[in-house]
């Protein structure tokens, strides 16, 4: 019982000598050994068939999964992106921001417009019981902005919509709406008249 009772001890002094050298540092170590005074810690290690030190490595178990199908992507003809907010500051600088990750994206961006804003009055009395003429009007302020990107993707429409809307800033709404392309159903793509053929008879 006394070996290990001595390794246990020796073992916890090399923890605390080793935590105490990565806290100083090497100008530390060097401060250390030029002073005189410095004190020198010796230890030993009882050498027993059950010493052995565990080093574990952490590595991802998990590879990286690319999944291939084979369905088309989708085509949006027109993405539409409204934004709205009170502060107009806070919608330019974001208006700045998403146009140049368009940009950076290589997304084509249609017209980038400013709507007509919004503004909601609120009258009310200034006094509650007197001084009906006497009244206090507040006003509600509501600022847009409008992007278009024209021809994109749905997997770049879809990186570059959770991308901003990560970024979205406080007090600030997003309103998105999407044009989809579809292929001509089979139907249609033939003439009707192919089905029911007109007689062509000479009136007499």
């Amino acid at each position: 019982m006394a070996a290990p009772l001595v390794l246990r001890r020796e073992l916890f002094s090399l923890a605390k000598l080793s935590s105490g050298i990565s806290q100083l540092g090497p100008r530390g170590l060097s401060a250390c050994f030029n002073h005189r005074k410095c004190s020198q810690t010796r230890f030993r290690f009882v050498q027993t068939p059950s010493t052995f030190f565990h080093t574990a490595a952490y590595l991802s178990s998990t590879p990286f999964t690319i999944t291939v199908t084979d369905e088309p992507d989708t085509l949006f003809q027109k993405v539409v992106v409204l934004v709205k907010a009170h502060d107009r500051a806070v919608l330019d600088s974001y208006e700045f921001f998403a146009t140049m990750a368009a940009k950076e994206l290589g997304i084509t961006t249609g017209k980038v417009f400013e709507p007509p804003k919004d503004i909601e009055r609120l009258t009310l009395l200034k006094s509650v019981h007197i001084y009906k003429k006497h009244r206090v009007q507040y006003e509600m302020r509501t600022h847009y902005r409008c992007i278009e990107l024209l021809h994109i993707t749905g997997c770049t429409a879809q990186v570059y919509l959770e991308y901003i809307q990560r970024n979205l800033p406080e007090g600030v709404a997003m309103e998105v709406t999407k044009t989809t392309m579809e292929k001509i159903p089979n139907h249609i793509l033939e003439p009707m008249w192919k089905d029911h053929p007109i007689d062509d008879k000479s009136s007499k």
